[in-house]
C-alpha cells in the first residue's frame, strides 16, 4: 500500500511538470489543491454581491415562500466570470463547479443574513435540475457540481437526482423579458417523490440568478410539495 501510495505521488509529480494546472482567470500555475482557480481569483478577482446583507442579492420581492436569495459575485457581462460559468457549462469542468461551491458556502455561510438561519437548522440541497433532453447533450449538470462543493463544506445532504425533475425543454431565456421567462418556466417542474422534501429546508442552488423566473417556478413547485423554509444560492447575481 506504501508503495502504491509512493507511485501515486510521482504520478502526480510527472502530470504537473507535463500539464501544469493553470488557473483558468488569470492563467498563473496553481498548486495541485486549487486545481482549475487559483486563491487570488478565488478571493479578490470578482466583485461581491449583496454587500449591503439585504435578504436578497437581487432586490427583488422575494415570494412568501422564499425567505434569503443570497449569491457569491455580481455577474460580469463579457468578463472573466461569465466565461468561467460557460466553460464549466458547456466544457464540462466539473472541479469548477466543486470548486464555486466550497467558495460560495464558505462566503455566505458567515454573512449575517444567513448565519442565522443555518445555525438553526439543517438543509437539503436541491441543484436546478437539467431537462432530460439537455441532460443528455452536455452529459452533466452544472449546478449539482456546484452543490458538490457547498455539501463539502456545510455536510449538508445533496437532494436525491430523481427526486426533483425538469419535466418542460425550456427556451434559452437570454434576451426575453420578465413576462416571457415567467410564462417559460410554467410548470416546469415536478417533485417525483415528495416525501424526500416533505417538512424539510431546502437550499436551491444554481449557476446564476437573473429575474428568479427559473429559481421561484422551483421554489413554488417544492413548497407545494411540502418543503419547509427555502433558501436560493447562486455563483453570479446578474
Amino acid at each position: 500500500m506504501k508503495f502504491l501510495n509512493e507511485l501515486e505521488k510521482i504520478k502526480e509529480g510527472l502530470a504537473g511538470i507535463v500539464f501544469p494546472n493553470v488557473c483558468l482567470c488569470c492563467g498563473r500555475e496553481t498548486v495541485q489543491k486549487e486545481k482549475y482557480l487559483c486563491s487570488f481569483c478565488l478571493n479578490e478577482r470578482f466583485e461581491y454581491a449583496n454587500t449591503n446583507h439585504k435578504p436578497s442579492s437581487s432586490g427583488v420581492i422575494l415570494p412568501d415562500n422564499v425567505i434569503l436569495q443570497q449569491a457569491l459575485w455580481q455577474f460580469d457581462k463579457g468578463g472573466d466570470l461569465q466565461k468561467l460559468l460557460h466553460a464549466l457549462k458547456y466544457n464540462r469542468l466539473t472541479s469548477v463547479g466543486r470548486q464555486l461551491g466550497q467558495r460560495m458556502a464558505k462566503r455566505l455561510r458567515k454573512r449575517p443574513e444567513t448565519q442565522a438561519v443555518l445555525a438553526k437548522k439543517e438543509f437539503l440541497l436541491v441543484p436546478v435540475p437539467l431537462h432530460y433532453l439537455k441532460y443528455r447533450k452536455r452529459g452533466f449538470n452544472q449546478a449539482f457540481t456546484i452543490a458538490r462543493g457547498i455539501e463539502k463544506v456545510t455536510g449538508f445532504e445533496i437532494c436525491g437526482i430523481d427526486t426533483v425533475q425538469r419535466q418542460k425543454y425550456t427556451l434559452s431565456q437570454t434576451g426575453f423579458t420578465l413576462e416571457k421567462r415567467i410564462k417559460n418556466m410554467e410548470n416546469a417542474f415536478r417533485v417525483r417523490y415528495p416525501a424526500r422534501i416533505a417538512q424539510k429546508n431546502l437550499i436551491i442552488v444554481d449557476d446564476v440568478f437573473t429575474t428568479g423566473s427559473t429559481a421561484f417556478e422551483l421554489s413554488k413547485t417544492v413548497k407545494e410539495a411540502g418543503a419547509e423554509n427555502i433558501m436560493i444560492w447562486t455563483i453570479a447575481q446578474a
